[in-house]
């Protein structure tokens, strides 16, 4: 069986797109070469900044013969439809053949395929792969039709077994195929020759190319650690700096700089990142202080001198990109100094959404929410709220408008600046966790009550203005922020519910804002003595406003002309029920996801949610896991069953005679001892479930219910439910619906699968 070698050899690949493109050569090379009859043993793909590689291990020789019968229309059927058919099939009419079948008569055609040589087949599946490949970017050049992300230079296509290598004949836009290869642009002249894959690799290594990116991170990261290492010091870790860097070099030569006495004490985040996003350098760090001190860059040759001139141009470059963050980060102090009003009052000019207004009306949102928050996590309310207000201010510095990605670290600098307390400073950076499924969850309260103000605020507002995340598209990372949520809520144990407590109100505010209720309220004051008399505070939230409305509602002095304003909010508080009860099943959705990943099956998830309390997250998550646990023991699986058993059993009876077996159950009709046990097990149970469940001891209510694993399993076998007497029968059913009630104390065992 032949081997074959695939070589795409073009202008500078972005590194961005090399793992895909090689993953996407592996992929659509092998799935042609499969569908064309040719199998293989095994295929793996490389990439350098140059070339995509794609090698494939024994590879059949030709395709096999093919010898296929195809059934075809009806005897009589239309004539487009037979024609249809012999295109399909690529036979002519004389060759069908008409048999009888329990249809009537058919026609069959018989098709054969003779194999062809894997040169052929390769050849022409390549060239469809080459001509079709999805680039996200991709260039025509030349007077060609060939589009490639970079011009193409070469093609490199062999095949090689034990007779030799020979080269697959194709041509592509006047680029024929062949035997040869470039090594690295600069340390290597001219092209050679190869004859196999290991061949190739070899020669490649030669001629100065490492061909496997995990090979060249490998070494980058030993390179950079070793010399960190012997001063001293430790290389920031980065794997996505270290993947892109790999993936611009194919010759990786490692180099240490130092960085200007004056920009030491800039933040090591503004250094990180401007060292980052500008020249790809790796940051080197003291591990006693925390302090940036030098930098690690990878050059793509080596030089006589050993890297001096590199090195001395990189400094010279990251000197002026730095300097430009020293501006920044000196002109932020002064204004962060002054308190960071002019920041804040800035964010009134800055959207947020169309439909949801600026940020300056949304960070009113979040403080007002976080202060409400702030007992269920602990946290000081006015703290929280003072930390909401300023935790977007520092969208409006110089240093977050240069690096985004800093945004929430500079909050915090800049906010110590102004005086604020240590808890209130750490909750602008950490206001934005967790960002991603491998992000820290904050747990410091203060912290943990702005993030969650702020993600169910972004919630609830895209939930009221139905922009909600469809198939893949979530432009507003919607998801992320239900995730975020549900990750704080875990993390950090907090007992809330999710509606009543949180959702309810703030969709509502969506719908109705303050200004509006504010309004109305006034006009209320003004018209109706019962109101005016009071001296009524303003209404700040929807729990403010229900008040306002039951009690216009219930007074006699209710005006008609503001019937209509009131039906208003009538109506947005029914909208505001049914969007919060759609929002949490996408929370549901979501903890579905995230428990999945840690080995919770989803229908042990629904069995929990169909119990009272399932917008307490942690109280379902504290369920769900005690209900997988049992699951997984020989008597909660044989339990289950007979759980399922006792209630199919009851469902169809209960359908079939057209009443409920739900009471009634009487142990003096019991005429067996496993009847009788069945019933004392299930008091027994019972007794233990019920306080249990109420003092959320879930694990002790699934001891309790693998109780009835034995005397359930015995009822069954000793039993006949459908006894001749009608007594007997009803009540055996009526103790079916107790095993049912008892077992449904705990979880919707009807909902598990299997």
């Amino acid at each position: 069986m032949p081997n074959l070698l695939i070589e795409l050899f073009s202008e500078e690949i972005p590194a961005r797109m090399q793992a895909q493109a090689a993953e996407t050569l592996r992929k659509n090379v092998t799935d042609g070469l499969v569908e064309a009859g040719l199998t293989y043993a095994g295929a793996k793909a490389f990439s350098t900044p140059r070339r995509l590689t794609l090698a494939v291990e024994g590879l059949l020789g030709e395709s096999p013969d093919i010898r296929e019968e195809r059934k075809g229309p009806k005897v009589g059927a239309p004539e487009k439809a037979i024609e249809g058919f012999l295109r399909g099939a690529g036979v002519s009419r004389e060759a069908l053949e008409e048999r009888e079948t329990p249809k009537g008569a058919v026609y069959f055609a018989t098709i054969e395929k003779t194999g062809r040589p894997a040169e052929e087949i390769v050849a022409e599946v390549l060239e469809a792969v080459i001509r079709g490949f999805p680039w996200p970017k991709s260039m025509r050049w030349g007077a060609g039709s060939l589009r490639w992300v970079r011009p193409l230079h070469s093609i490199l296509c062999l095949l090689d077994d034990e007779s030799g290598a020979r080269t697959v004949p194709l041509t592509i836009d006047g680029i024929e195929a062949g035997d040869s290869t470039e090594g690295h642009r600069f340390m290597s002249k001219g092209r050679f020759s190869v004859a196999s894959f290991e061949d190739y690799e070899a020669r490649l290594k030669r001629a100065h190319v490492l061909l496997d990116p995990e090979e060249r991170a490998d070494h980058i990261w030993q390179e950079a650690t070793n010399r960190a290492f012997a001063r001293g010091l430790e290389v920031v870790e980065d794997k996505g700096l270290l993947r892109e860097v790999a993936g611009l070099v194919e010759w990786p030569v490692v180099l240490m700089g130092e960085i200007d006495e004056e920009f030491l004490e800039l933040p090591p985040e503004v250094l990180q990142t401007s060292m980052k996003e500008h020249q790809k350098f790796f940051s080197v760090k003291s591990p006693k202080t925390g302090r940036i001190e030098r930098f690690v860059t990878v050059a793509n040759r080596e030089t006589a001198d050993n890297g001096a001139t590199i090195l001395a141009g990189n400094q010279k470059v990251l000197s002026a990109r730095l300097a430009d963050a020293k501006f920044f980060w000196e002109n932020d102090l002064r204004v962060a100094k002054a308190g960071m009003e002019d920041w804040v009052d800035g964010l009134s000019s800055v959207t947020f959404h169309a439909k949801l207004g600026s940020q300056a009306e949304r960070v009113t949102r979040i403080a007002a929410l976080a202060r409400e928050i702030a007992p269920h996590v602990g946290a000081d309310p006015d703290k929280a709220e003072e930390a909401a207000r300023i935790a977007k201010a520092d969208l409006r510095s110089e240093m977050v408008g240069e690096f985004p990605e800093l945004q929430g670290a500079m909050g915090r600098y800049y906010a110590l600046e102004a005086g604020r307390d240590a808890d209130v400073a750490d909750a602008c950076r950490d206001h934005w966790k967790p960002l991603g499924q491998d992000d820290s969850v904050p747990s410091a309260p203060v912290s943990v009550a702005v993030a969650l103000a702020d993600k169910i605020d972004t919630l609830t507002g895209f939930w009221a203005i139905d922009e909600k995340p469809t198939g893949s598209k979530d432009p507003y990372a919607l998801r992320r922020a239900a995730l975020g949520v549900i990750r704080l809520v875990l993390g950090n144990g907090i007992r809330v519910e999710l509606v009543q407590q949180l959702l309810f109100g703030r969709c509502f505010d969506h719908l109705f804002s303050i200004k509006e209720l504010h309004i109305l309220n006034d006009e209320l004051n003004a018209a109706m003595v019962t109101v005016q008399s009071r001296k009524k505070p303003q209404p700040e939230s929807f729990s403010d406003w229900r008040n306002v409305i039951e009690e216009v509602q219930n007074s006699e002095g209710q005006i008609e002309a503001f019937e209509s304003r009131i039906a208003a909010v009538n109506r947005a508080y029914q909208k505001a029920r049914i969007i919060a009860t759609n929002l949490l099943a996408f929370f549901h959705d979501r903890l579905k996801v995230h428990l999945k990943g840690e080995g919770i099956r989803y229908d042990v998830i629904d069995a929990c949610l169909a119990m009272e309390g399932s917008d307490d997250l942690a109280l379902l998550v504290k369920r769900a896991e005690a209900l997988s646990d049992f699951l997984k023991t020989d008597d909660g699986e044989n339990l289950t069953q007979g759980f399922k058993r006792a209630n199919n059993i009851l469902t169809q009876a209960e359908e079939k005679d057209g009443v409920e077996y739900s009471f009634g159950a009487d142990i003096k009709f019991a005429e067996t001892d496993a009847e009788k046990a069945l019933f004392a097990a299930l008091d027994a149970a019972d007794a233990r479930i019920k306080p249990a469940m109420e003092a959320e001891e879930f694990a002790e209510a699934m001891r309790a219910m693998a109780s009835l694993r034995a005397p359930v399993d015995a009822f069954f076998e000793a039993v006949q439910i459908n006894a001749e007497s009608d007594v007997l029968r009803r009540n055996r059913l009526n103790l079916l619906s107790r095993i049912r009630s008892v077992c449904s104390g705990v979880a919707d065992l009807s909902r598990l699968e299997g």
